[in-house]
């Protein structure tokens, strides 16, 4: 590996801890390159600005995910798919919390040429298709998977900030899961 290839990812591993320790909000050139063992310059020959550096840390998730979510076995139903591709982005949630956290903020990650969007929008669309593919729903299937998704991200925030256990007495945030599958996809198997 060429140096700077290394240093490069020797940058984002850091990033990628920072993150999984202390949030993207920590997320600094300056701690990266304390982490890194470089000077505090050296993180902006790579990332010329702060969203570059969260964007490749953000990537890393991304491929994180991706990589839970090609493990759900592709057999069963399209429904049952679905569930254990809905199971898998929950359990990484739950398991990753500062990188969901900073994968999902747009806001912060906002640029077409970061390459952001050719790693999180064909996630979008597998999510769409097993949606489709269950046969629940009818008109706009793209904005039915959004809703859907928007319903696990909620399920997944408000169950980190301790609501829904509170309001639904709920011991799993599996069960909460199951409830808004059947909602969108209708009932899967007993």
């Amino acid at each position: 590996m060429h140096d700077d290839e290394g240093l490069r990812e020797r940058l984002v591993r850091a990033g990628v801890e920072l993150v999984a320790q202390e949030g993207s909000a920590a997320v600094s050139l300056r701690e990266i390159a304390r982490r890194a063992g470089v000077s505090h310059g050296a993180p902006r020959r790579y990332f010329p600005t702060h969203v570059e550096l969260l964007s490749a840390i953000a990537r890393e998730g991304f491929a994180g995910l991706t990589a839970r979510l090609v493990a759900v076995p592709a057999g069963g139903s399209p429904r049952e798919r679905l569930g254990g591709l809905a199971r898998a982005y929950v359990a990484f949630a739950q398991e990753h919390r500062g990188m969901y956290e900073l994968m999902f903020r747009h806001d912060l990650l906002r640029s077409d040429r970061l390459g952001l969007r050719e790693t999180s929008l064909p996630l979008f669309g597998l999510l769409a298709e097993l949606l489709a593919a269950t046969g629940a729903g009818k008109g706009d299937q793209r904005a039915a998977a959004g809703a859907l998704w928007a319903n696990l991200h909620g399920i997944v925030q408000l169950w980190r900030w301790g609501s829904l256990p509170l309001a639904t007495g709920a011991a799993d945030v599996t069960d909460l899961v199951d409830v808004a599958l059947d909602a969108y996809a209708g009932p899967g198997a007993a």
